[in-house]
């Protein structure tokens, strides 16, 4: 998910919000929103988590409580999140922990790469282990005809079912539990009414919020009967996140990761998008260290230690590793129209070697 852009996002109120009071010297504005499933939600705050030129994003939080199933009779926090061409309503039960993003509109990660111990390393396992149960649960239902939206409905059902929070929801306004990456879209694909045809590749990238620690892992899909050049580029990914994977060990440089990736993806005839990295993942969803897919001299001699846990996540392409990020500010996807593939898992650096805890 982090990328190297740094891209601003333009986030926009829709119509069907109305301002009714705007409190003076102050940034709460109070509102009224009816919500389609027959609750109302009426006059509570609302809070801008970050505002620039071109990024306006709102948080609606209200304790009311939400008569949709599965949450009937449910206290439970409404989040709503809009784009210009996104919208998004979503119960959350009270009793589900938030990420600080979510409850204090602050990003809160460690100043640098953080060597976690035996326990909070226990704690972390649950919530990689849930994302890759939700992630093959995903894989075991998907198929041709449903749309990328009943992808994130999936994910954000199983994510409450387990007592998790969907981690992209909100995370710097993004509006799905899920990104869903068709294609072309290398990364970041918002879920939408878009069906999957015959012959598609999707990307799933699935993070989880759970017992106060994130984890995140990603796999692409095939949908039918696929061409074989495709199937060749998921395998090729494959191959490089576990080459990537293979040279994590106590002491061994961060550059030998994207060194080995970019091998390996060059023999295999495709091209590594260089502008996204891997991250380091705990408490925080996204922090350092940066893991970077492709050779890099500005990692200069900084190396792995025991206990530091992070995601490898190659985005390979069938053509030129050039890309463009569309009007939602968030999908990414390839100039010249080429697909791409992702996987990715999240793992931790040991005395001996590495463990995959998204396994």
């Amino acid at each position: 998910m982090q990328d190297l852009l740094n891209t601003t996002h333009a986030f926009y109120f829709r119509t069907f919000v109305l301002f009714d009071l705007i409190l003076c010297l102050s940034i709460v504005i109070r509102i009224s929103v009816v919500v389609t499933d027959g609750a109302m939600v009426s006059s509570f705050y609302v809070l801008p988590r970050l505002c620039s030129k071109s990024f306006l994003n709102f948080i609606h939080k209200t304790a009311e409580y939400c008569n949709s199933s599965p949450f009937k009779n449910l206290q439970a926090l409404q989040l709503f999140s809009a784009t210009s061409k996104t919208e998004t309503k979503r119960c959350i039960p009270s009793t589900i922990g938030l990420p600080s993003y979510v409850t204090s509109s602050q990003l809160k990660t460690p100043s640098i790469a953080e060597i976690k111990t035996d326990e909070q390393i226990s704690q972390m396992l649950p919530a990689c282990k849930l994302a890759a149960s939700i992630l093959k649960h995903v894989g075991n239902n998907i198929k041709v005809g449903i749309t990328t939206d009943h992808i994130d409905d999936m994910v954000f059902s199983k994510c409450i079912e387990a007592g998790a929070y969907p981690s992209p929801l909100l995370y710097k306004g993004f509006p799905k539990s899920v990104c869903t990456s068709v294609n072309e879209v290398a990364c970041h694909g918002i879920p939408s009414k878009q069906i999957l045809n015959e012959g598609d590749i999707v990307n799933v990238d699935i993070t989880v919020f759970y017992n106060g620690y994130h984890g995140d892992t990603s796999a692409t899909f095939s949908l039918g009967k696929v061409d074989d050049r495709s199937r060749e580029l998921m395998l090729a990914t494959q191959d490089c996140l576990n080459a990537g994977i293979s040279v994590c060990r106590d002491g061994a440089l961060f550059s030998d990761i994207g060194d080995i990736i970019f091998e390996k993806a060059c023999e295999a005839g495709f091209e590594v998008i260089p502008f996204f990295c891997g991250h380091g993942i705990g408490t925080y969803f996204h922090g350092p260290p940066d893991i970077v897919h492709v050779p890099s001299d500005h990692l200069g001699t900084e190396r792995m230690k025991a206990g530091m846990t992070f995601t490898i996540e190659p985005i390979l392409c069938d053509g030129y590793a050039e890309i463009k990020i569309l009007d939602d500010g968030w999908t990414v996807v390839t100039t010249d129209g080429s697909r791409s593939a992702q996987y990715e898992h999240t793992i931790l650096v040991t005395e001996s070697g590495n463990q995959i805890l998204t396994k």
